[in-house]
């Protein structure tokens, strides 16, 4: 029997599931602190403020993705020598970056006066501003999240939100309205570049050789193009119901949207940190062992996602009045809506990490193609017919019906084997049932008043899941770890 090639499954398991503890703790503490911001700019701010701020928000975070031309993952997927590729990346990463910037910034008037807000413009060259710090730590950054060094990645994010937040509100108190976020993000991301740059300690040269230019392209500008339409899709919704509808509504949606954003924001940005480098190395290996990857890591994200979503659409009302206020009760009934899109976001980026990790990047194309096509109109009929809440329908009516079978086609299509892993899911759907079930009913005893419906019902729905969800092999297994953990401390 011929023996495999490429790195030991086990010893990629391991390394990713350090990754992925340091990354989850690092993206929570970070994600913790700009939820306490966002508390206390949302009661500073107006939120035609939170409308600008979206605008510009929408603008960067589709930059942040083709800053690079898909150089970045193409570093992290790079089947070979970091060191023979870092001046070439280096350099096109710059002066892809310094051409964007510029396109930006002269059509900054053009894309706010796109989104109603005509007033965007400054923030919007000022936050873009961000993709020129990140194209000089791009390819650094690449270097930690290939290597599993995740936990040096969180510790710059978190050495950066540690200046964004003074920032933010210093000039938030001063009278800065919408300026405040985009002052307090580029400065955050000058501290995180600089710790990047530190603890990556890969030299810094400019270069170019054709060869390797070509060979991170072909990868790279696929997958850009793909999570390009993957952001644009995320932020099109703020295009359309500020175009439509203006700031004001534009600020309520938002809020909404931020707050959908949680779950994908902690557990989705964690689980990316190591995802595209771990497939990366299981396909290196062979086909099947991606496959058994996918298998293993589908129904933990499936298991973790599925109370949140449940408990945020249920109790969107009493959730968003006692932590924002009552001014803001407007975005709960979009939030029902974008719980059902947020599950939907997890999976789809879950898909495209594997297509990247699996080279497949010209799929992750077709299928945010194909989602564009069904969700735009879809957004801007829902939003004629009932404002921001219809946005939020037509967007979570198109992820579930369109998107979400696009990204199984694909993943199939690249050789990942899906069926096996199916099994496995039948315990959280039936426990998300249960805990809906259970949140409904609790919400019902215990309305008006926010805080006792979401300790009462919240809690009971995650009860009822958990009763369902965990096994009782599964308790035997923890029971007996902690006995064994116990008695050894206590020697």
């Amino acid at each position: 029997m011929e023996e495999q090639s490429g790195p030991d499954i086990s010893d990629i398991g391991r390394k990713a599931g350090r990754g992925a503890i340091w990354s989850f703790l690092g993206t929570l503490v970070t994600r913790a602190g700009s939820f306490i911001l966002g508390l206390i700019l949302a009661r500073l701010l107006a939120p035609e403020d939170f409308g600008t701020y979206a605008v510009a928000l929408a603008a960067t975070q589709f930059v942040m993705v083709v800053k690079d031309v898909g150089v970045m993952s193409a570093v992290v997927q790079w089947r070979g020598r970091l060191e023979d590729i870092a001046p070439t990346a280096t350099t096109l990463t710059m002066v892809s970056a310094l051409g964007l910037y510029g396109v930006f910034f002269v059509g900054a008037p053009y894309f706010s006066a796109l989104a109603g807000s005509a007033d965007a413009t400054d923030v919007v060259r000022i936050l873009t501003a961000v993709i020129l710090v990140e194209a000089v730590t791009a390819v650094r950054s690449a270097a930690l999240l290939r290597w599993f060094r995740t936990g040096k990645n969180a510790k710059a994010v978190l050495a950066g939100f540690l200046v964004n937040a003074p920032v933010a509100i210093v000039l938030a108190l001063n009278g800065a309205g919408p300026y405040s976020f985009a002052w307090g993000q580029l400065a955050g991301a000058v501290v995180t570049g600089v710790f990047m740059l530190i603890y990556a300690r890969l030299p810094y040269r400019f270069g170019f050789d054709r060869e390797i230019a070509g060979k991170l392209l072909r990868f790279g500008i696929p997958s850009a193009a793909g999570i390009a339409l993957e952001i644009t899709l995320l932020n099109v919704g703020y295009i359309i119901v500020g175009n439509i509808m203006g700031d004001v509504w534009l600020g309520f949606y938002l809020m909404a949207f931020n707050v959908s954003s949680w779950v994908p924001g902690i557990i989705g940005s964690a689980i990316r940190m190591v995802s595209i480098a771990g497939f990366s190395r299981l396909a290196e290996r062979d086909e099947e062992s991606l496959s058994l990857g996918v298998q293993k890591s589908l129904p933990l994200l499936i298991t973790m996602i599925l109370p949140l979503a449940v408990v945020m659409g249920v109790l969107a009302h009493p959730l968003i009045i006692l932590i924002y206020g009552e001014k803001w009760e407007l975005a709960a009934g979009v939030l029902r809506f974008l719980a059902v899109l947020m599950v939907v976001r997890m999976l789809t980026s879950f898909a495209l990490d594997i297509l990247n990790g699996q080279g497949a990047t010209r799929s992750t194309v077709w299928m945010n193609l194909g989602h564009a096509a069904a969700m735009i109109p879809a957004v801007i009929v829902g939003t004629h017919l009932d404002g921001i809440r219809g946005a939020a329908i037509g967007q979570a009516t198109a992820a579930v019906l369109v998107a979400l079978p696009l990204a199984v086609l694909a993943v199939r299509r690249a050789g990942v084997r899906l069926a096996p892993a199916l099994p496995a899911l039948v315990r959280p759907a039936l426990g998300a049932l249960l805990s809906a079930i259970v949140a409904l009913g609790l919400s019902a005893v215990t309305v008006d008043i926010p805080f006792v419906q979401l300790v009462v019902a919240g809690g009971g729905a995650m009860l009822a899941y958990l009763l369902v969800v965990v096994t009782r092999d599964q308790v035997h297994l923890v029971s007996d770890r902690l006995g064994r953990l116990l008695p050894a401390r206590a020697r």
